[in-house]
């Protein structure tokens, strides 16, 4: 089986070490590189092909955010993670908005991380659930004071309005599966339906439709 190869991107050695070994006992992965910024990191890709980039945002000279605005243009090829200490909405936003596949504290756990990887590396986003939670608060927020009405809820079944509506309090596709008794392969094809009529393209879309038409309340 082909590995997944990853770099790791942060200033402090003693995080890009702690990240390496939570990983390390994980046979899916190869850790191909280490850059403690902008520059180190950028000469690595000269002759480095990660499948995934895993971010810290407070970097010195080019930020987390700006990395992932110049691999988003210039290496779309390559998936980034940010795992930051930095959780308030600006910063997630700046990062969903700048490319990021990806978002997590630097608290999260090893399950957490490995999943994280494995969805990125599979095509799909994946936000820690308190990393969701400010997204969802953001949406509410902003779908209070928007009076646009999408009208498009009637365009979903009954199973697929019930996928959304988990895929908005931030589950992930195995919880969905478990939860509706399907297997993730059916909740990925109900997610790519749900996004074609909808005309939506991120999970974010999906959570800003969600809101504005009250198939999930917070």
């Amino acid at each position: 089986m082909e590995r997944i190869k990853i770099i790791l991107v942060d200033d402090h050695q003693l995080v890009r070490t702690g990240i390496a070994n939570l990983l390390a006992g994980e046979q899916g992965f190869e850790i191909i590189g280490e850059a403690a910024e902008a520059k180190d990191f950028f000469d690595l890709l000269k002759h480095k092909h990660p499948d995934i980039a895993i971010l810290d945002i407070a970097l010195p000279g080019m930020s987390g955010i700006d990395i992932t605005k110049r691999l988003h243009n210039d290496f779309p090829g390559i998936r980034i993670l940010i795992l930051s200490m930095h959780t308030s909405e600006e910063f997630i936003f700046n990062a969903i908005n700048s490319g990021a596949r990806g978002y997590l504290p630097k608290n999260t756990s090893r399950k957490e991380l490995v999943d994280a990887v494995y969805a990125i590396h599979r095509g799909e986003e994946y936000f820690a659930e308190s990393i969701s939670n400010v997204i969802l608060k953001s949406y509410v927020k902003k779908a209070k004071s928007d009076v646009q009405d999408d009208n498009n809820e009637n365009l979903l079944s009954k199973r697929e309005i019930e996928v959304l509506k988990l895929f908005a309090e931030g589950k992930t596709n195995q919880e969905i599966a478990d939860k509706l008794f399907i297997s993730i392969r059916t909740v990925e094809s109900h997610k790519n339906h749900i996004m074609a009529r909808l005309e939506l393209k991120t999970t974010v879309d999906l959570v800003k439709f969600a809101i504005r038409n009250n198939i999930v309340l917070l």
